[in-house]
C-alpha cells in the first residue's frame, strides 16, 4: 500500500499546483490513496469552499484533513455533514457537526483509517489531545479495524507532535504533523513501525512568511497602519510532503519518503 500525504494547502497558488500537478504524480508514483490538509485552501488562505473541496477530490485527493481554521467558511457546516472525505479534528467540543475519524475503502479491498487531531498548545481549544488519543486507542486496533492507520496531528510545538509520534508508535501506520508550514527533516520510521515527520510543510508559494503575502506580512510585524489582513503569496507553488510504503501483513511503515516539487525549495524526490 502506497500511500500519498500533503502538507497545508495554501490559497489560489497550491490549489492550482495540486491540481495541475497530482493526477500526474499519482500514476507515475502509483499512489493507492492520497490524503491532504486543506484547512487554508480558499482563496483568502482560511478554511475551504465546497468548491475547491470537490476541485481536489476530482484532481485525485482521497481525504481532506484540517484543523483549527475548518470553520473559516460558513458554507463547510452544511458541506461537512453530507461529505464524509472532509474531516475536522476529532478532539473538538462536541456537539459539532462532521466526523475526525472514519474509515475508507480501497481499491485493492484494503481499509484505510484515517484520524485527525488538534493539539492543545498555542492552538484553539479543544479537548485534551492525549486523553483522547488514549481513548480512541482502546476503541479501534490496527489489522482489526482497518488495515491501515494514518493521523494528521495539527499542532504548534514540536515536541507535543514528537510526543504523539512515539505514543502512537507501533499502533498506526504513519503519524505527520501539519500547521506550521515548514517541511522539517526528520522524515523517519519510529522504533515500532510508524512513519513520522514532525511537521510535512505547505503546498504553497514559499517566497511569503508561510504562505501569507510577505510584503503585507511584514507590515504587520512592524505595526504599519496600511497593513492589510493576510492573504495568500501567489507566485509559483511547492508541493510538500511524504510517500509512505504500508506493509500489507502489519499494516506498519516499510519505507516513507519526504517529497518536495516544484517553487522556490530545493527539490526532494
Amino acid at each position: 500500500m502506497r500511500i500519498l500525504f500533503l502538507g497545508d494547502v495554501v490559497g489560489s497558488s497550491g490549489c492550482s499546483k495540486l491540481v495541475e500537478d497530482l493526477p500526474s504524480q499519482k500514476k507515475q508514483r502509483k499512489i493507492d490513496f492520497v490524503i491532504v490538509n486543506g484547512e487554508n485552501a480558499a482563496e483568502n488562505g482560511l478554511g475551504i469552499t465546497n468548491k475547491i473541496a470537490i476541485e481536489l477530490f476530482n484532481s485525485g485527493v482521497n481525504v481532506i484533513t484540517s484543523g483549527n481554521h475548518i470553520w473559516e467558511q460558513k458554507e463547510t457546516l452544511n458541506f461537512i455533514k453530507k461529505e464524509d472525505r472532509l474531516l475536522r479534528p476529532y478532539n473538538s467540543y462536541s456537539p459539532i457537526p462532521g466526523k475526525g475519524f472514519n474509515i475508507y475503502n480501497v481499491n485493492n479491498g484494503f481499509k484505510i483509517g484515517v484520524l485527525n487531531l488538534m493539539g492543545n498548545i498555542f492552538m484553539k481549544k479543544c479537548d485534551d489531545v492525549f486523553k483522547i488519543a488514549n481513548k480512541f486507542l482502546k476503541k479501534y486496533s490496527l489489522k482489526k479495524d482497518y488495515d491501515f492507520l494514518v493521523l494528521d496531528f495539527h499542532a504548534e510545538i514540536s515536541s507535543e507532535k514528537m510526543a504523539m509520534g512515539h505514543f502512537f508508535d507501533g499502533h498506526i501506520t504513519c503519524l505527520v504533523g501539519t500547521h506550521t508550514h515548514v517541511p522539517t527533516s526528520d522524515t523517519r520510521i519510529l522504533d515500532k513501525g510508524t512513519a513520522y515527520q514532525t511537521d510535512l510543510g505547505m503546498c504553497g508559494d514559499y517566497n511569503s512568511v508561510i504562505g501569507m503575502n510577505k510584503e503585507n506580512s511584514l507590515k504587520r510585524f512592524l505595526k504599519d497602519q496600511s497593513a492589510k489582513q493576510h492573504y495568500p503569496s501567489e507566485g509559483k507553488a511547492s508541493i510538500c510532503g511524504v510517500i509512505v510504503d504500508a506493509d500489507e501483513k502489519t499494516g506498519l511503515a516499510k519505507n516513507i519518503q519526504q517529497i518536495i516539487l516544484g517553487g522556490v525549495l530545493q527539490e526532494r524526490n
